[in-house]
């Protein structure tokens, strides 16, 4: 035999597939030319039937062989459905019945498959990424032209409803989660306006400098029953509020009133960005940038008596010209350098001057239901919140300087101080 003719010989017989392989890439062929990912859904379409298959083997024996210690039986085929790329797909599945025709026994690959769980967790991420009900099925993966006919699960009313439990279950497991244990350094709380409505959240920073989204009522206005709703909601839900904490505020009596009705040992500190807000806004703008920057230095210097001084001789020099503008930078002035008397360190001090960090979760919320054109209720909006403030979750990472945070609670913990009584002097 020449020796071209041998070697393709060989090559022929190496390439030699069995039936069961080559019948199976002949079914596949019509998927292949639809790309990679409609040819691995075709594939693991097969995987799946095998596995049910050796499932039902597994609980009524192997086909063809008498077992009479069998507890179940074949019982044909019938029509199902299977959770594929955020669409349902009918498949037909195998169907197995306890021997004396009582009762039908699962298969174990089915029930997996057939879940519907991870339908919901994609309606709330592609909803969340601002893709409406109409357009959901533009953003699921392509699977295949004869997997896609077959498919189903994906109408606006049925994206919908799975958002809208999706979004229930994330309300509730905020309004749930157990705070006991939770080592909070610093709270920060504020509120939301929706269409007409007004909700609070509250925020905390754990000793290890993680961003805890912690609870969330709604109300009419932002007032103080509704901020007492929420502190009371966490102080029932295991958050312990007897020791000192450094609470982060946007200066609101609504909201210092509740936190000092909650907390035993509140540490105010006002935010300073709204505070040179509200006193620029009652300048001239040719004023209010020499008044705003004196402000900021005033705030970095690191003797808070120093600073009070610096911001109450500008007080003095604004009070007969601009006695608005006077009176709101008086307003709370010492709590507005709180964390300077605490001794926190500037990379530490970015962080809790101001009520950015809960600030950002709110605009994160607030960007994911942007789509949204008619606010039905109040339930609504908090499902919505309640999402965001999950997404928000995912995206934190540490607050900068958090090494510093064990410093500052050492420090939170002086500031409480005990007073002796006669007994105990005597």
């Amino acid at each position: 035999m020449p020796k071209d003719t041998h070697q393709a010989a060989t090559s022929q017989s190496q390439l030699a597939l069995p039936e069961s392989v080559t019948v199976a890439l002949t079914e596949l062929a019509s998927a292949a030319r639809e790309g990679l990912l409609a040819l691995a859904v075709g594939t693991g379409l097969q995987v799946m039937q095998t596995l049910m298959a050796e499932d039902v083997a597994q609980l009524v024996g192997a086909k063809g062989r008498h077992n009479p210690n069998r507890t179940a039986v074949r019982h044909g085929s019938e029509q199902g459905v299977v959770t594929l790329g955020g669409r349902r797909v009918r498949i037909r599945r195998p169907r197995v019945r306890s021997t004396d025709g009582t009762c039908e026994v699962p298969v174990p690959a089915y029930e997996l498959f057939a879940s519907t769980e991870l339908l919901g967790e994609l309606a709330l991420e592609r909803m969340l990424a601002k893709l409406s009900t109409r357009r959901y099925p533009a953003g699921l993966e392509p699977v295949g032209s004869s997997v896609q006919h077959a498919a189903c699960g994906t109408s606006k009313s049925t994206v919908s409803r799975r958002f809208v439990a999706r979004t229930e279950h994330a309300l509730a497991e905020l309004l749930a989660q157990d705070l006991t244990g939770l080592d909070l350094v610093a709270f920060m709380v504020d509120g939301i306006r929706v269409a007409e409505h007004c909700c609070v959240v509250a925020l905390g920073i754990t000793l290890d400098g993680t961003k805890v989204p912690l609870g969330l009522a709604e109300g009419a206005t932002e007032n103080a029953s509704v901020v007492t709703d929420v502190l009371v909601g966490l102080r029932d839900r295991g958050l312990d509020v007897t020791r000192p904490i450094l609470v982060v505020i946007d200066g609101a009596k609504a909201l210092r009133r509740a936190v000092n009705d909650v907390f035993d040992h509140p540490v105010v500190q006002r935010c300073q960005l709204h505070k040179l807000r509200n006193v620029t806004d009652r300048l001239p703008d040719a004023l209010a940038s020499t008044v705003a920057k004196r402000m900021r230095v005033a705030y970095h210097i690191p003797d808070p008596l120093v600073a009070e001084a610096e911001l109450e001789a500008l007080a003095r020099s604004l009070e007969r010209a601009h006695p608005g503008a006077a009176n709101s930078l008086r307003e709370g002035l010492a709590e507005t350098v709180t964390i300077t008397r605490l001794g926190v360190p500037p990379t530490l001090a970015r962080t809790l001057r101001s009520t950015n960090t809960i600030e950002s979760m709110i605009e994160i919320c607030r960007d994911h239901a942007a789509n949204v054109k008619r606010w039905q209720d109040g339930q609504m909006v908090l499902r919505w919140i309640a999402a965001g403030m999950g997404e928000a979750r995912r995206q934190f990472r540490r607050v900068n300087g958090h090494l510093h945070l064990p410093a500052l609670r050492a420090a939170l913990d002086a500031t409480t101080t005990v007073t002796p009584t006669k007994e105990d002097a005597a």
